[in-house]
Parts: C-alpha cells; sequence; structure tokens
C-alpha cells in the first residue's frame, strides 16, 4: 500500500498535504482517527505520509498514516499525560539556542536531546545570535557550553543569521536532509528559515524587554522545502519548556550518552545513579567527568518520570 502525500503544515484544524504533482490540498482526519498505543493532541504530523480521500470541494480527508520511522514529542501540558507530536520522519533535530537574550537554559537543551536520543533522531545545537556576545565572560561561556555538547558527540555550529556568519556551514550540515528546527520562542529560528530560504519571510518579532523572552511568530508547524530541493526544514511554534513523557525512569540514563558510557562501570546493574553505593555515574559527577548540569537535567528528568509526578486525567 502507497502513500504517496506528505503532510506539511498543521494549523491544528486543518492539515495541508502535498501531492506528488506539487499540489497542495487542505486536509481532515475523518472520524475518530486515532493512533493505537499513542495518547496525543495531534494524530496526524507535520513530516507523514498519509492516504486522503478527496471530497468535492476540492478538500479531502486523512484515510491512512503510514508507519512512522520516527518522531520528536514533547508533553502537551504539565497536568496531562498527554503528548504533542512536534514532527515525524526525521533525519535530524536542530535546537536553537542563545545564550543571552533571551537566555536558553541547559536545562532545556538537555530536555530536547534526551527526548531525541529516546526516540531515534540525530540531534544537533545551533548556538544563534553570536554577534552580541561582545563581552570575554560571555565569549567564554560560548565556548565552555560549546565543548560541553560537541565532547558528548553532539554536533554544533556556530551562528549569527542576522550577519550570515556560520549560514553556510549549517546549510551544509542540512543538505538532503528533514529537519525539525525547534527552540525557545525569541531565539531566531524564523530568521535563520529567511537566511537560508531567500524570498520566504517568515513573520519575525522583537524581544520582549520586561522578561527578555520571545514573543511567538510560528503558531503552527510547517515544512519549507530548501533550494535545489537539497532538503527540508520543519518549523515548530517557540516554546517556552520542554516535559518529557513516556520515559521509563530505568531507561534515562540511556539518553545521556557520557552518563550511560560510565554506568557500565556501576556496582549495580540497576543502578539509579542517586544513591547507591560504587556508583561511577556520581563518581565521574565528583570528578567534573560528567557535567554537573547534564546530570542535574538527568534527574529532573528521572523526578517527571515519577508515578504520581502528574495528575491522572478525569
Amino acid at each position: 500500500m502507497e502513500y504517496p502525500m506528505l503532510v506539511v503544515k498543521n494549523t491544528g484544524s486543518w492539515y495541508v498535504v502535498k501531492t506528488p504533482a506539487g499540489e497542495y490540498v487542505n486536509c481532515k482526519i475523518k472520524g475518530n482517527f486515532r493512533l493505537k498505543g499513542l495518547r496525543t493532541t495531534n494524530p496526524v504530523a507535520v513530516g507523514d505520509h498519509v492516504q486522503i480521500m478527496p471530497n468535492s470541494d476540492g478538500t479531502a480527508f486523512i484515510t491512512a498514516i503510514k508507519p512512522r520511522v520516527n518522531y520528536i514529542i514533547r508533553r502537551a501540558s504539565n497536568l496531562s499525560k498527554e503528548s504533542h507530536i512536534l514532527a515525524a520522519n526525521l533525519d535530524m533535530a536542530a535546537l536553537v539556542v542563545t545564550l543571552v537574550h533571551p537566555p536558553t537554559s541547559t536545562t532545556f537543551i538537555d530536555r530536547f536531546l534526551a527526548t531525541a536520543e529516546a526516540y531515534g533522531v540525530k540531534a544537533m545545537i545551533i548556538f544563534n545570535k553570536i554577534d552580541l556576545l561582545t563581552e570575554p565572560e560571555d565569549i567564554e561561556l560560548l565556548e565552555v557550553v560549546n565543548y560541553l555538547y560537541s565532547s558528548i558527540g553532539y554536533d554544533c555550529v556556530k551562528l549569527c543569521a542576522r550577519t550570515g556568519e556560520g549560514l553556510e556551514t549549517l546549510r551544509n550540515k542540512l543538505c538532503g536532509k528533514v529537519t525539525l528546527l525547534s527552540g525557545n520562542s525569541g531565539v531566531g529560528k524564523s530568521t535563520i528559515i529567511n537566511s537560508l530560504i531567500p524570498g520566504l519571510n517568515q513573520r519575525t518579532a522583537d524581544i520582549s524587554d520586561a522578561h527578555d523572552q520571545g514573543m511567538h511568530t510560528t503558531t503552527f508547524s510547517e515544512m519549507f522545502e530548501l533550494p535545489d530541493s537539497s532538503g527540508y526544514i520543519i518549523d515548530t511554534p517557540g516554546i517556552r519548556g520542554f516535559g518529557t513523557i513516556e520515559m521509563d525512569e530505568h531507561e534515562i540514563s540511556h539518553y545521556f550518552p557520557e552518563i550511560f558510557e560510565e554506568s557500565k562501570n556501576c556496582r549495580f546493574g540497576n543502578c539509579t545513579h542517586t544513591h547507591e553505593p560504587h556508583c561511577a555515574v556520581i563518581e565521574a559527577v565528583e570528578d567534573n567527568r560528567i557535567a554537573q548540569s547534564r546530570y542535574n537535567s538527568y534527574l529532573s528528568i528521572l523526578d517527571d518520570a515519577a508515578p504520581d509526578k502528574y495528575r491522572k486525567p478525569y
């Protein structure tokens, strides 16, 4: 059975599907369409390959979804165990972060990276707005954070989308891939996309002076083709927090590569790396071979996985 149609946009109430002929069709989900085993606010996601049933008015119903290679999800709300699928069938997930105006927390970065690891998506980090790092301590912070994640094995790019510095390096890394672009509001995702795809003119907005936070300019997920058919970028709404979901507490350490590597030397096979004697992970943190910030992020996700952490839905 073939699934020739590609979901390229999700507005919340409608899905835009691209046909093999390059036409775009507005679609809705037929009936009570749900995917087995996954409670989600959006059962169809950008990047899905689907079948459709045309209507007489030029719209269509989505009737089936091809099994996904992978997907990225986040918790839909802090009071729910329901998830929201950011995108599906990805080659890479790129997290755009800024160290100032607004600052991105390492906890947010680590939660995103752990989620990518959990769902089998290669991740990279884009440090944007490096032109704003003019103070020596800011420049040093960039080098420290860049080293932290590159030493773990994550691809990192230093970028100034406004001036174009680092843009060609990023373009080469995106070539031929379907890439999810995510990050906090205000980190410059739309500016990056506008730089990569001339003439697109994605809307951008200023940073809130009161809270140094970005204001949402993207309100839905959408896929854009890079010039010369060299790949696709999926733009997503800016997110303030990244709640993890569906993570087994015994597997969370697997999603932190350096913690997983050290855990092989723990005395107990079921070590949680929180209190056990002869824990190689705790020793590595004390010896600064594992960053304290990464270990704290691991503990916060472990806390998320506690059975009674979130209220059960009514």
